[in-house]
């Protein structure tokens, strides 16, 4: 399994994240890291999984919100390149989160995102991040740039 970029990739950002999900492509290395990785991928429409564990703690005792705001922007800016052709790359111009229930080490968490609009020059996704029972974690929108690729 080797680490591709995605400005390296060749096909659409739908097609490269499908080889991401099958194995052929390493997971998002912030992923392994922090202890997500990417599950399913359609068109437009991202999940991801995970189970934080003590190394994302932060002094409290809970898991550092930097961990929630790593796996929504993994999920939101993924669900925008897996709308995008193979002459479209992006850039994210701007991240917002809302963090509604503490999570803890150890909690299996799901990242879903949703492209809202995806027009030629910008493009927009929202994420929620929720745990094992459904129940809403926190959220995030963005706002990317569409560029062409080089």
């Amino acid at each position: 399994m080797s680490l591709v970029s995605a400005l390296d990739r060749s096909g659409s950002g739908l097609e490269y994240l499908q080889q991401v999900v099958a194995g052929k492509y390493a997971n998002v290395p912030i992923g392994d890291h922090m202890g997500f990785r990417m599950a399913e991928v359609s068109k437009g429409r991202i999940v991801f999984t995970g189970t934080p564990g003590e190394n994302v703690l932060n002094l409290i005792g809970t898991v550092h919100g930097g961990y929630a705001a790593s796996i929504l922007d993994s999920a939101l800016a993924l669900s925008i390149l897996s709308s995008l052709d193979a002459d479209s790359n992006f850039t994210t111009l701007e991240i917002k989160v809302n963090y509604v229930r503490p999570i803890t080490a150890g909690m299996a968490v799901r990242a879903e995102g949703n492209v809202i609009h995806a027009g030629r020059r910008v493009a927009t996704s929202e994420a929620r991040l929720t745990d094992a029972d459904g129940k809403l974690l926190a959220h995030g929108s963005t706002t990317c740039l569409i560029l062409p690729r080089k």
